[in-house]
């Protein structure tokens, strides 16, 4: 078990976790993540799609008409990656890339209406899978998760995870 000790002046409690503590925190995530991207993974095979697909028609169902820069930033992937990705889903009609009205060399991104199905389809599956482990954690365990999965993040993409969540 972990052990709570009071540090500090203000009298903040840290956690100690052992080494084997934590590999059983990072197995769990692992098995986690396989499971949570167990159901859209079977999805997209049957489309001949992978996650990075999955990331870009999740993100442009986000922030419809988001810039393709702005996606590069978002996915932290290189150019070449998301265009590769880009390429299959435009083609294939999911995805259609619009001029933009103020800058010319900017392409805005929305997903047509095949799309929003594939994309519906995927998050419905992740969201009954969170729905019913955030049920049985109870309350106060889904708000104790939340914060260590922003604890985790990096910086950058904290901030704009944040700026999603905030709604910008």
């Amino acid at each position: 078990m972990a052990e709570r000790v009071t540090a500090g002046q203000g009298g903040e409690s840290l956690l100690f976790l052992t080494d084997e503590q934590l590999r059983k925190g990072i197995e769990a995530m692992f098995f986690a993540y396989r499971g949570f991207t167990a159901d859209p993974d079977r999805i997209l095979a049957k489309h001949g799609y992978g996650r990075a697909h999955h990331r870009a028609v999740h993100f442009v169902n986000r922030s419809p008409g988001t810039t393709v820069n702005n996606l590069l930033d978002i996915l932290g992937v290189t150019k070449q990656s998301l265009n590769r990705v880009l390429r299959t889903l435009i083609a294939d009609g999911l995805i259609e890339s619009r001029v933009g009205t103020r800058d010319k060399r900017e392409r805005h991104l929305y997903l047509t209406e095949a799309g929003v199905e594939l994309e519906q389809a995927l998050s419905e599956a992740q969201r009954r899978r969170m729905r019913q482990a955030f049920r049985d954690a109870g309350p106060e365990a889904v708000a104790g998760f939340k914060q260590v999965l922003e604890a985790m993040m990096d910086p950058e993409p904290r901030r704009q995870f944040n700026r999603m969540k905030d709604g910008s």
